[in-house]
């Protein structure tokens, strides 16, 4: 197994984002059988940075202390550019939020990571197993 603290946040963050967006698309697949584009549209909704960053205000409290760090780390993180459909703090917790996804993946914590997204990614609805 890979030791994840070897890699900076934002190396984390670069496999959280593709963890991320394979939990989502995971997520809608087995939540109703729909074409192929439905599911992509329906994915990039919540695979961008405004979505994520709303997913990280609800995950907060549910971290423990060293995925808190994690997610800190992530968070302040400097990327060299910034995408023009998000604010800097929004692209900040996306990026703490890719992290920390990328770093439970990395440590073989696949079931911490569907815990911790499932808790983010149905909001008042029932979760469905994954």
């Amino acid at each position: 197994m890979t030791n994840p603290t070897q890699y900076s946040p934002l190396a984390l963050a670069f496999l959280g984002d593709a963890v991320f967006d394979l939990l989502v698309r995971e997520s809608l697949l087995v939540e109703a059988n729909r074409p192929a584009g439905q599911l992509h549209k329906l994915a990039t909704t919540q695979v961008n940075a405004r979505a994520q960053a709303e997913r990280a205000k609800q995950l907060l409290p549910q971290l423990n202390e060293e995925e808190a760090g994690v997610f800190r780390r992530g968070k302040n993180a400097k990327p060299g550019t910034l995408p023009q459909s998000c604010t800097p703090q929004e692209y900040a917790l996306a990026t703490g939020l890719e992290a920390l996804f990328g770093w439970l993946w990395l440590r073989g914590e696949q079931a911490r990571a569907r815990e911790l997204f499932l808790c983010s990614f149905f909001e008042k609805k029932e979760p469905k197993k994954l």
